[in-house]
């Protein structure tokens, strides 16, 4: 026995001394990075030729190369070790609502926000709230909106607060807001932006996936019992993701409902989802998607699992059980002027999501 807690005690400390080590790299090479494009100031472009540039742009390629594998496997690491009760995160599901909380606000319904792949924290930008906020007013009394629900992160803070990398966090937030060069900030949104898009493919593999899936379901649940929710008095769960959320909002969907004891249904926005997630308790999936939105579209050929080629896959055998709604938005883009939190659209997506919320009571 104390052979075993040795090794057990070795190999710990063995994870987290490469935990460390793959994270002091990745900083070593964005400050390198940093330092190569700080260069390239406003005031000095006349003076670089472009023999110059061109091999500083083949150097932040390769730093970009190097840095996005190192943070995927910065990532299964993290998840690794928060499943394994290493960083006193991973509560017991058991004590889940275990009684009725004294917050209990009377909702029925929660419908439950996660964000694409944009996200950097726990405020969202300022057209996505404007889209809640319609989306606030368009729900009923007994429904109460969830949001500010990072799927990016498997603590129960947000990135920036992590206290194993914040550091590193908020220097690239910081950079990402406020540097006077435009080349900084926009890979310094580029690198965040990897982050979330390694954790969307995480959640949709079937080996690693289900770790990811389970750790967030648990943090959902742990924010709804925040909230006074309770399964004796509450009839349902809607997730509701957009983009790259839609991939978060399967793939917890199932493990949410076993944890929360109470029916979940999903509705994604413009989603990319890999269909990969287990859906058979699932009774309902809804689509809003936009007529000229390419990212959705693309989403659907990356991912072989959606395709009718594959009858066997879970989204295939899903869908020959249950109906698959589908609201298609003319005109409507992924993101941007034409996109799902635009003026011109987001009242429509309101509508549509709505409706569906309406006919699934």
């Amino acid at each position: 026995m104390t052979k075993t807690r040795s090794s057990l005690r070795h190999h710990r400390e063995l994870l987290l001394t490469s935990r460390r080590t793959v994270v002091v790299l990745m900083l070593a090479s964005a400050i390198l990075l940093f330092l190569c494009v700080a260069v390239i100031r406003r005031d000095a472009i006349a003076l670089v030729t472009s023999e110059s540039l061109d091999e500083l742009l083949k150097l932040a390629a390769l730093l970009v190369i190097i840095l996005v594998p190192m943070s995927g496997i910065y990532s299964v690491m993290l998840d690794f070790v928060f499943w394994e009760g290493w960083l006193d995160g991973l509560p017991n599901p058991s004590d889940l609502f275990a009684e009725l909380s004294p917050n209990f606000s009377g909702h029925r319904h929660y419908i439950i926000y996660l964000d694409g792949i944009h996200q950097s924290e726990e405020d969202h930008p300022p057209r996505v709230s404007r889209f809640l906020s319609q989306l606030e007013e368009g729900i009923d009394h007994e429904s109460i909106l969830v949001k500010g629900i990072e799927a990016y992160t498997i603590m129960p803070v947000a990135l920036r607060s992590d206290s194993y990398s914040q550091w590193f966090w908020r220097r690239l937030f910081s950079l990402q807001e406020h540097h006077p060069n435009s080349l900084v900030r926009f890979l310094s949104a580029f690198c965040v932006q990897a982050n979330n898009v390694i954790k969307v493919g995480i959640s949709s593999d079937r080996r690693y996936g289900p770790v990811m899936n389970y750790e967030l379901a648990l943090k959902i649940a742990r924010r709804l019992e925040s909230l006074g929710f309770h399964p004796s008095k509450a009839v349902r769960l809607v997730l509701v993701g957009y983009s790259g959320g839609g991939e978060m909002a399967i793939g917890t969907a199932e493990i949410l409902q076993q944890l929360c004891r109470v029916p979940v249904q999903v509705i994604t926005v413009c989603g990319v989802f890999s269909g990969n997630g287990a859906l058979e308790e699932i009774n309902r999936v809804a689509m809003v998607v936009g007529g000229k939105d390419p990212v959705a579209a693309l989403g659907q050929v990356a991912y072989p699992g959606r395709s009718p080629l594959l009858p066997l896959s879970n989204w295939n055998r899903w869908q020959r059980k249950r109906k698959l709604a589908r609201y298609e938005i003319s005109g409507m883009n992924h993101c941007g002027h034409s996109g799902p939190f635009s003026d011109d659209f987001s009242t429509k997506v309101v509508d549509a999501i709505c409706r569906e919320l309406c006919m699934t009571r």
